[in-house]
């Protein structure tokens, strides 16, 4: 992986000038990424950029109603209302994490809570959907 022997290559010259310069009281691994090049930021940004662009495609050729986490859990809790015995016998309670992962998992690509502004997932349209059907689940219940 060109990546890490970068980084390892990256390391070593560091501590060659931190040893020549007679810096005794450095811990490893507690670099800052201030220290990274402009070239490798550039790269990184470039990186990142790719895989965002390449993330808003994913669901493109899919419907509406079943890339939307709202409108697919307003049509779980739709059949609930109207068929309560099979929504039960079908388990649906095991099965929404894992119909909703990949959904999630694609907003939260670009979601970094190492940086400065970033939106809390408590704030996030999914988070809130999810905790709205849990509400009325529960309060039918």
């Amino acid at each position: 992986d060109n990546s890490s022997e970068l980084i390892t290559k990256h390391r070593a010259c560091r501590r060659q000038v931190r040893e020549s310069s007679g810096e005794a009281d450095h811990h490893e691994g507690m670099s800052s990424d201030d220290e990274l090049t402009p070239a490798e930021v550039t790269e990184f940004q470039k990186n990142k950029d790719n895989v965002l662009e390449d993330s808003r495609k994913i669901f493109e050729d899919v419907h509406a109603d079943f890339c939307d986490i709202r409108k697919i859990l307003l049509k779980f809790q739709e059949w609930k209302e109207k068929f309560p015995d099979s929504y039960c016998d079908a388990y649906i309670g095991f099965c929404l994490p894992k119909l909703l992962n990949p959904l999630i998992r694609v907003q939260l690509i670009s979601w970094n809570p190492l940086e400065q502004n970033f939106m809390e997932l408590e704030e996030m349209p999914w988070f809130r959907a999810i905790g709205e059907f849990s509400d009325a689940k529960n309060a039918s219940e």
